[in-house]
């Protein structure tokens, strides 16, 4: 199965972790990160200022942040798909995070 490209073409802030995120192909798709921002990268995402300062990278089309964060615009589309996987991946960098600090 092949990796699919899209691109993402629209954002907007509709609420604390949670974006309106528009694809090339038209699909619109709402996400609340709040559940997967965890570990080194994206537990720094939890600073709702920082979150706030998403933009979309001009050669890659996706969400990035200041600090380097981003999300494969394929994972972004097909969110439903990726969503638990997601958040157990979060939850695993948080138990880790608590042994080493």
């Amino acid at each position: 199965m092949g990796h699919a490209i899209y691109r993402v073409v629209g954002c907007e802030i509709t609420g604390p972790y949670t974006l309106r995120i528009t694809f090339d192909d038209g699909m619109v798709r709402e996400i609340n990160f709040k559940p997967v921002l965890a570990g080194p990268v994206y537990g720094a995402l939890r600073d709702e200022e920082l979150f706030k300062q998403v933009s979309i990278d001009a050669e890659v089309h996706t969400l990035v942040w200041p600090n380097g964060a981003d999300f494969d615009p394929e994972t972004l589309h097909e969110w439903p798909t990726y969503a638990d996987e997601m958040k157990r991946m979060a939850e695993r960098w948080a138990t880790t995070m608590a042994k080493v600090g």
